[in-house]
C-alpha cells in the first residue's frame, strides 16, 4: 500500500511521508521518508543519478508457505514489497541499472519471537533479494535488539539512523503485532510484475 501520511516536517523543512508496516513510497521530489522498525526491515532504494527514490516497510520474508503455519502462509509479502517498490522507481524513470540500496531493521525485539528469529529472516531475505537482482547495498545496519528510527533522503541519498536505546511505549510491538495479524487474514491485491 501506497504510504497515505505526508505531511511537512519542520526539523527537515521538507515534505515527509511516514512508512507504516506493509506500506511503501516512491518520490522524484526533495522529500524525506521516515518509518520505525522493529523487527520489521526497511529497503531504501534510489536512482544514484536521478535521485528517485523510495522506501517500504515489510514484516515477514519470503519463504516457502506451509499451510499449518499461518506466518509462512503471509510471509510472501516480503517479495511483495520489494517488487512493489522497484516497479514503482521503474515507472517513475528510475533505471534499473543505476538502482542502490540501504537496508535497515530486523531488530529481535518482539517478545515471544526468539525462536522465530523473525529479524535475521527480514534482513537475511532483503540482501538475498538484493544480490539475486543484482542491487548493490551501499549501507546496512541489520539485527540487534533495539528499534530504530530510519531517516532517508532519496535526492542525495542520505540516511539518519536513530537505535531506540530507551523506548518506554509499546507502540512499535503493538503496531508488528496488528501487522502481522492482519497479513495472515488478508490477500495479497494488484498485478506484480517481477524483473530477472
Amino acid at each position: 500500500m501506497l504510504a497515505p501520511n505526508v505531511y511537512f516536517d519542520n526539523h527537515f523543512e521538507l515534505d515527509a511521508a511516514k512508512i507504516l508496516p506493509g506500506e511503501y513510497y516512491v518520490t522524484q521530489r526533495d522529500m524525506v521518508l521516515v518509518t520505525v522498525l522493529g523487527s520489521c526491515v526497511t529497503t531504501c532504494i534510489r536512482d544514484r543519478v536521478s535521485g528517485i527514490g523510495g522506501m517500504n516497510h515489510f514484516m515477514l520474508p519470503d519463504i516457502v508457505p506451509d499451510q499449518d503455519n499461518p506466518v509462512s502462509l503471509s510471509a510472501r509479502y516480503g517479495a511483495f514489497a520489494m517488487e512493489v517498490l522497484i516497479n514503482s522507481l521503474i515507472s517513475l524513470g528510475a533505471q534499473r541499472t543505476q538502482l542502490e540500496a540501504k537496508v535497515f531493521g530486523g531488530g529481535n525485539v518482539l517478545p515471544g519471537m526468539t525462536t522465530m528469529n523473525i529479524g535475521q529472516r527480514n534482513a537475511d531475505f532483503a540482501l538475498r533479494f538484493l544480490e539475486e537482482g543484482k542491487i548493490r547495498v551501499v549501507a546496512r545496519d541489520l539485527i540487534d535488539v533495539f528499534p530504530r528510527k530510519v531517516y532517508f533522503f532519496p535526492k542525495s541519498g542520505k540516511v539518519l539512523v536513530k537505535k531506540l536505546r530507551n523506548i518506554h511505549n509499546e507502540t512499535i510491538y503493538a503496531r508488528e503485532i496488528e501487522y502481522g495479524t492482519r497479513l495472515v487474514k488478508e490477500e495479497v491485491a494488484g498485478d506484480v510484475e517481477l524483473f530477472g
